[in-house]
């Protein structure tokens, strides 16, 4: 439960209709079963106890006795689990039927929620046995206790603040307006669902997507546990079709037509940062809900729930060239934007040869043809200088001319030499005065240029070199537009390689591929035997792992010890946990001290969840002290 993690259990039990023995004693064995496996929250499906299929049967006094007899079983044992249960029967009230969510923990019955939506179409007929639940809570007596019986309960965990959990039962999903609205709008963080969803073609598809949107617009974790193998199939068939979704993520599902139990873990720190980031997201005090405790012995959970170590990219290739798609054209159209309206008939760029100068260059030629206006209207100016290799020099030549851009070279070699003279720098101490001397000079070509051509310079930092502030103050930082300003440094790469493969060109493909073979560097000192020397990875770390950190610190203002600990799961087997250690404590502390760089950032068009604009997703004064921070890194091992 460290960090906010909960492992839970949606399980399908082997059942025997009307059988309320066998079906508890086979929903204790996987209570047992979840238990071991360290589940805190474990969901069954709608009547379980009972079978959903029992039809006229749900009249029989002996199949209501049962049915609490076999709760009995159930509260009994869980006695020694540790976790909180979540298991379906009938329930009589007031000579009337209601189908209810019994939620059980510690050898407690702690509450009673009934259905309220009840399906009485198509092949369903529950209205002919139950009867809608009511959302005001009164008190019902079982065995000499008073229980909550309504469905406004929402139950708490003691040890885990903002583990907040209410339940809703199949149709009451499939309505305009489930019960679970109300329940997360007062506050629950974590919605099940004890389902028992029949099977019939294309259904598991709809299924599938209504949690993932429930979940997602309401911000929640969603337990779903559906009826499966076991139920009569006079009419129906049940897949035992289980989910576990977090904000919108599938987490886990099962197999379907086969009872199992799905595990996974649901992380209750990031969806309470999700709902603090969202202002839109209110909590309402006005939903009268009555609240239970319950406790969890304080474990600390191990993770089997997938980290993805690129988080900006998609796994699925499908995906990937979908999002790349995407997001070029928006880097397109907003640099189409701001050229009409600027008046700018031209746009010039530095090209090195690396990455970064490539996808700005790709993203000129789009726009300039939305533009209607011919690619020569691009200056693509080289700029060699004591770095620069025959490499990149080449391959920002060929680039250039296969986009039919216009290709200007500015060697400013001897213009750097010269003000090495005027400031008194001795050329052979490459400290950061030579590398930002060059870098800054480059700028002023630019500049100069695009007041010469009517034009403007378009800048081609990324959004890991922004995050680190590895740019060169008033050189390379600045621009009249930034289009890669949040594109960070591992979707570069992704851009790169899918306009390389869709654009048709096998000569244009080539140099692409080879731009991206070519280690990033800023080629600011003098080659070693005409290759790169300068690798920038060597020197500030490895941009994969640094786009991790700043995916986790800032899409969930995560801390730096659980930053850390996802990320030892992410990159399991390709970096030590030294390693991580060593550039999670680069990462902080550049990212703490280089924030006036970003303070004063050009223009350019977000594209993704995470940016670093001063007047987007990053407010933040440019002195803020790294201490606390740096206190929790410093116990880190």
């Amino acid at each position: 439960m460290k960090h906010g993690f909960v492992k839970v259990a949606a399980a399908t039990p082997d059942i025997k209709v009307a059988d309320c023995i066998y079906n508890a004693q086979s929903i204790c064995s996987d209570m047992k079963k979840a238990a071991e496996q360290g589940a805190k929250i474990v969901v069954f499906p709608e009547l379980c106890l009972t079978g959903y299929t029992c039809s006229d049967l749900f009249w029989q006094e002996r199949m209501l006795d049962a049915a609490k007899e076999g709760l009995r079983k159930i509260i009994k044992t869980s006695l020694t689990l540790d976790g909180l249960f979540f298991v379906g029967l009938p329930w009589e009230l007031n000579q009337k039927l209601y189908n209810v969510a019994a939620a059980v923990s510690n050898g407690e019955l702690l509450g009673l929620v009934p259905k309220k939506y009840l399906p009485n179409y198509a092949e369903f007929y529950e209205a002919r046995h139950f009867t809608p639940g009511k959302e005001d809570v009164e008190w019902v007596t079982f065995d000499g206790q008073e229980v909550p019986f309504g469905m406004h309960q929402q139950f708490h965990c003691a040890e885990i603040p903002g583990l907040i959990v209410a339940a809703e039962i199949c149709e009451d999903l499939w309505v305009p307006n489930p019960p679970s609205v109300a329940a997360t709008m007062a506050g629950a963080t974590v919605i099940v669902n004890l389902s028992a969803s029949n099977e019939n073609t294309g259904k598991s598809l709809y299924r599938t997507a209504l949690v993932q949107n429930q979940s997602a617009r309401l911000i929640c974790g969603y337990i779903y546990a559906s009826a499966g193998e076991g139920e009569s199939t006079t009419d129906l068939v049940f897949s035992g079709h289980n989910l576990i979704v977090e904000n919108g993520t599938v987490l886990k599902q099962s197999q379907r037509f086969k009872n199992e139990m799905i595990y996974s873990e649901l992380d209750i720190h990031k969806l309470r940062s999700e709902r603090r980031r969202m202002t839109t997201y209110q909590v309402d005090g006005s939903y009268e809900y009555t609240d239970i405790e319950f406790h969890l012995k304080k474990t600390e959970t191990e993770l089997t729930r997938y980290v993805d170590p690129n988080p900006f990219v998609p796994s699925d290739k499908s995906d990937r060239e979908r999002r790349c798609e995407e997001i070029l054209t928006i880097q397109a159209l907003g640099l189409k934007k701001r050229m009409a309206h600027t008046g700018c008939k031209s746009v010039v760029v530095g090209i090195s040869g690396g990455l970064d100068s490539t996808l700005a260059l790709l993203v000129m030629a789009k726009a300039v043809d939305m533009l209607g206006l011919p690619r020569t209207s691009i200056l693509s100016v080289t700029m060699p200088c004591f770095g620069t290799t025959d490499r990149t020099y080449n391959n920002a030549c060929e680039l250039t001319r296969k986009l039919g851009a216009t290709l200007k070279e500015v060697n400013i070699q001897e213009a750097v030499k010269k003000h090495f003279v005027d400031i008194g720098q001795d050329p052979d101490r490459h400290d950061v005065t030579y590398e930002n001397c060059q870098a800054r000079e480059r700028t002023q070509v630019l500049m100069d240029l695009a007041n010469q051509s009517g034009g403007m310079v378009v800048g081609t930092g990324d959004l890991s070199e922004l995050a680190l502030g590895w740019a060169t103050y008033n050189g390379d930082h600045m621009s009249m537009y930034a289009v890669n300003t949040s594109i960070p440094k591992t979707l570069v790469r992704h851009l790169v390689k899918y306009y390389a493969d869709t654009c048709g060109d096998p000569q244009l493909e080539r140099v692409l591929v080879d731009v991206l073979d070519t280690p990033v560097s800023p080629e600011l000192l003098p080659p070693e035997n005409g290759t790169i020397s300068q690798k920038t990875e060597d020197l500030v770390g490895p941009y994969e792992l640094h786009d991790f950190f700043l995916y986790h610190m800032m899409r969930y203002g995560e801390e730096p010890e659980k930053v850390y600990r996802l990320a030892k799961y992410a990159f399991q087997g390709v970096y030590s946990d030294e390693v991580i250690l060593k550039w999670l404590r680069t990462f902080y502390w550049r990212f703490f001290t280089q924030q006036f760089k970003r303070s004063c950032l050009p223009d350019g068009p977000k594209v993704g969840s995470v940016a670093v604009s001063p007047r987007g997703d990053l407010r933040m004064p440019s002195d803020a002290s790294i201490q606390i921070w740096k206190e929790q890194l410093d116990h880190l091992a």
